[in-house]
């Protein structure tokens, strides 16, 4: 087997390496080039901004909700309240993202390492 051969062990993961690149990166640029020209408080702009935070509310929610992997192993309560936990450390820190993370991985470890 040679590096050119499209059987080779490697090619799936540099396909799927580029292939997942192209896709992200192409809107990231075209949402750079084409938000430099946008208003921020134009209904486009509000409206971009609106599904953005719902998607990411949804991800958060799909995780705590019906998580996966070793995440799966933990029960609701200690999930839900790493969430709180780390949004009411958000909002007292000065809505500091870090802050917030930091604090609800640092609640959910330590009751994963407690047996929760």
């Amino acid at each position: 087997m040679s590096f050119t051969a499209l059987d080779a062990g490697w090619w799936p993961f540099a396909y799927i390496l580029i292939a997942g690149w192209f896709a992200t990166d192409f809107w990231r640029f075209a949402g750079v080039l084409l938000g430099r020209r946008m208003n921020e408080t134009s209904q486009a702009f509000l409206f971009v901004r609106a599904v953005a935070t719902s998607l990411v509310a949804a991800v958060i929610a799909r995780l705590i909700l019906f998580p996966s992997g070793t995440l799966a192993e933990t029960a609701l309560a200690l999930r839900l309240g790493a969430a709180v936990f780390g949004f009411a450390a958000f909002l007292l820190a000065g809505q500091r993202i870090a802050v917030g993370v930091g604090s609800a991985v640092a609640v959910l470890v330590a009751g994963m390492l407690a047996g929760f």
